[in-house]
Formats: C-alpha cells, sequence, structure tokens
C-alpha cells in the first residue's frame, strides 16, 4: 500500500517540481521567444529577486560641491572607442526616490547668456517616412531604418541590425554606433550631440532635418509592467499651439497600434513629457542630413558643434537642474557622463555614486557605461564587478559589461577571467572592437 501511494504521489510531485522549475526555464530562454507568451508567463521569466533599483551606494559627502562653477576645462572628443582603456559615452540616469539623509544646501550656478532666438514656424511636419514596426528588441535599428526611408535610402532594419547588433539578444545600439553607420554605410551624414534643446530640434524639423532621440519610457497599458526603459523615437512634426510633438515610435506605433494618443500623423509626444523624458538621456539626438546640408545644420546647432564647448554647456546647464532638484538621480548621472567626457574622473565617480544613492532603475547598465569608465580610472575595480554582475544577471546579454568587467579583472591580476568576459564580449558582438583590442593587449 505504501508503495501504492508512493506512485500516486509521484505525478503531483512531477508537477510541483515542474511548476516551481518553470520561472528558470523561462529566464534561461532568449527573452525575443519569451516576449510572444501570454503576460502572465512573461512575468514569470522576469529577473530573479527583480529589484527596482541597481545597487546603491552610500551619499558621498563632497557630491554638493560638484554643483558649484567650475573653470574651464578641456573636453575630450566624444568618439567611436577603439582602445583598452574605457570611453565617454551617454548615459540615462533612474526612477529618482528622495535621499536618505537631508541634503546639503548647494550654490546654484547659472547658465551663460544665450543668442537671440532665429524664429521658426509655429509647427512643422517632415513626409516621405516609412514607418516601420520593431522585431523584437529592435528599436535602434528599426528607427534608423525609418529615418534613412526620408533620404530614399530603403533598408530593412534587418539589414541595419546585421551591423549595429549582429546578435539578436543584444540590448543595446548606442548613438554614436548608429552615427557611424550612416557615415559609413551610405552617402549621408549623420552627427552625434548633447544638451540639445526643444528649440534646436524644433528648427531642424523646420529646415527638413530628421531627428532621433533617446529617451526614458514607462511603457503604457499591458506594458508598464516591465518598468522603465530606454527607447529612439525619431521626431516627424511639431505643433507650438498643441504643445506637442509628433514621433514616428516602432514600438508602440502609429495608427495600427490600440493607443488613444496615435494616428496614421505619428504618436504624439506632449512637450511636457518630452522635457521630463529626455532628460534621462543627457538630451542626446542624432541628426541625419545631406552633405549640401551640413552648413545650415552647424548653423543651428551653434558653438555645440564644438566637443569641447557641447560639454562645457551641458556641465552648466546639469549643474543649474541638480540644484533646483537635488533628489534627481537622472541629474546626477548626467554629470557623471559630462565629467568622463571632461576627463573629470574623480568627480564623475562621485556623481555616479550620488546617483546610485538616491537610486537608479535596475535596467540602467543596460544603455549606457559611465560608472564602468569612472570607477575604472579611479581604481574602484570591484564596484566594476559589482555592477557588470548585477547588470548581467539572467539577462547576459551586453558586450560592454562584459568589456568593463575584463577590464577590471586584469587591473585586479586576473588575466585568466578577464580574457574570458572580453572573449564573451568579442563574441556576443564581433563589431565591438573595443574587446578585440583589449584582448589583443592582454596578449595569450
Amino acid at each position: 500500500m505504501k508503495k501504492r501511494g508512493l506512485l500516486l504521489l509521484l505525478p503531483m510531485v512531477l508537477l510541483v517540481g515542474l511548476i516551481f522549475s518553470v520561472p528558470a526555464i523561462l529566464r534561461a530562454t532568449p527573452s525575443r521567444y519569451v516576449a510572444r507568451l501570454p503576460e502572465p508567463l512573461q512575468k514569470l521569466g522576469a529577473p530573479r529577486e527583480q529589484a527596482p533599483l541597481l545597487p546603491t551606494a552610500a551619499p558621498p559627502v563632497n557630491a554638493a560641491a560638484l554643483l558649484a562653477p567650475t573653470p574651464t576645462s578641456t573636453a575630450s572628443p566624444l568618439v567611436e572607442p577603439v582602445t583598452f582603456t574605457p570611453v565617454p559615452t551617454i548615459t540615462p540616469g533612474g526612477e529618482s526616490e528622495p535621499p536618505t539623509s537631508t541634503p546639503t544646501p548647494i550654490p546654484s550656478p547659472t547658465l551663460p547668456p544665450t543668442a537671440t532666438p532665429v524664429p521658426i514656424p509655429a509647427e512643422a511636419r517632415l513626409t516621405g517616412i516609412t514607418h516601420k514596426f520593431q522585431t523584437w528588441n529592435n528599436c535602434g535599428p528599426a528607427t534608423l531604418a525609418m529615418t534613412l526611408s526620408y533620404f530614399g535610402e530603403y533598408f530593412t532594419q534587418d539589414q541595419t541590425a546585421a551591423v549595429l547588433k549582429p546578435n539578436p539578444e543584444d540590448r543595446n545600439v548606442s548613438p554614436w554606433e548608429m552615427t557611424a553607420f550612416v557615415n559609413e554605410q551610405t552617402d549621408l551624414q549623420a552627427l552625434f550631440r548633447v544638451n540639445g534643446t526643444r528649440y534646436t530640434v524644433q528648427r531642424l524639423l523646420a529646415n527638413g532635418i530628421p531627428v532621433i532621440v533617446e529617451i526614458g519610457i514607462d511603457p503604457p497599458g499591458e506594458y508598464r509592467w516591465l518598468g522603465w526603459y530606454g527607447h529612439y523615437l525619431l521626431l516627424v512634426a511639431y505643433d507650438d499651439a498643441a504643445e506637442q510633438f509628433w514621433v514616428y515610435d516602432s514600438w508602440f506605433g502609429t495608427s495600427e497600434e490600440p493607443l488613444a494618443n496615435a494616428n496614421a500623423d505619428g504618436r504624439i509626444l506632449t512637450y511636457d513629457e518630452f522635457e521630463t523624458y529626455w532628460p534621462h538621456f543627457n538630451r542626446n539626438y542624432i541628426v541625419l542630413y545631406e552633405p549640401q546640408q551640413a552648413a545650415p545644420v552647424a548653423d543651428i546647432i551653434g558653438n555645440d558643434m564644438d566637443d569641447a564647448v557641447m560639454w562645457e554647456h551641458a556641465l552648466q546647464h546639469v549643474q543649474t537642474e541638480t540644484a533646483v532638484t537635488p533628489d534627481n538621480a537622472f541629474n546626477w548621472f548626467n554629470l557623471g557622463t559630462i565629467y568622463n567626457a571632461l576627463g573629470q574622473y574623480a568627480n564623475a565617480a562621485t556623481a555616479f555614486d550620488q546617483a546610485r544613492a538616491v537610486g537608479l532603475p535596475w535596467r540602467m547598465l543596460w544603455y549606457q557605461f559611465g560608472p564602468y569608465e569612472a570607477y575604472y580610472e579611479n581604481g574602484r575595480y570591484e564596484d566594476i564587478i559589482l555592477l557588470a554582475d548585477t547588470t548581467l544577471k539572467d539577462r547576459p546579454y551586453f558586450e560592454e559589461s562584459y568589456y568593463y568587467k575584463g577590464l577590471a579583472l586584469a587591473a585586479l591580476g586576473d588575466d585568466d577571467a578577464a580574457r574570458e568576459n572580453l572573449q564573451k564580449a568579442a563574441d556576443f558582438n564581433p563589431n565591438f572592437a573595443p574587446a578585440a583590442a583589449a584582448l589583443a593587449e592582454l596578449g595569450e
């Protein structure tokens, strides 16, 4: 009888074991397949112990000093990373939470006077763009393909993705990669800038020049449970009277997507939403234009065409914003990015520490990698490994995290582990030149 009872219990035990193993199975399954499952199963496949924030740090005692006006310094140019050492990147921030301690009173720097704006139309629209819905995790390649269609350059998103992210699981395409694609694969030109303004992008649109922006989003409707993401949008129109942009959105679409604010003209992005979410990525933008449009583009962007001037302007702008809202992690993260670009790595590390103390979303380092660079330059290799391991947990899809972890391990003298991580970066994205360069420098 006992044996019969055990046999009867066996299917139940197996069923319970299967139920408990489903989350692990889903986490091990490539996300592009999990995304096709019903929402309850997708939630089961979310990273285990998914915390809303990256690992936090103690608030640095000297963070307020970063908000005082600083002497002009020479900024390093923003270029594609090609060397063993980390490179400047543009970085989003995280969800803001009140700091655990009372902020120290901070000075309020002021921005330099700006030139008198050139009048622009109250509304403008680009036409002739082919909207594309992205395939799984493909907003960068899809948005770039959409933008190229404006110029009669008809790439599929698979063609752009083959260069931008050879591995379909790659979660990030950086702005410099998209810019390089245009400059190397087409007869068009592209430019990547930070510290943009609504007026600048409106003036570009009014002159028939398309603009891609990278912003943070809290997904709407049925996708809200996913939490904060970074996302590319193509600006196609604006209307000052309505106080809104229209965007071509590869994820949430136009009239084909059941969103109340989307129609055949594009998805509506209000000016308020734009000013809220664009700073998550340091107000960065990509401009595509024909060679004969180079002069008007330079005129519109003005002094920020020069990298050093652009980063100094960005510093003054973000210092001012952070002084007003010191509990905003995005602002502190942007400060870290800017200080990296200016070569002031100690200041950058302090700013990133303060951003972590306020609280950054768990997807933060999916997109940009400023803390890795700052901590590397300050010899804080264990911090790099902690953040890389957190980012790669259950989602081993980031060549940049493997790369910086490899650099940190090499600096700690663990050449075998460093080589393993650098090789993972190179295998995951063969087009990621820094990994190959680091492996060559590390040697056999």
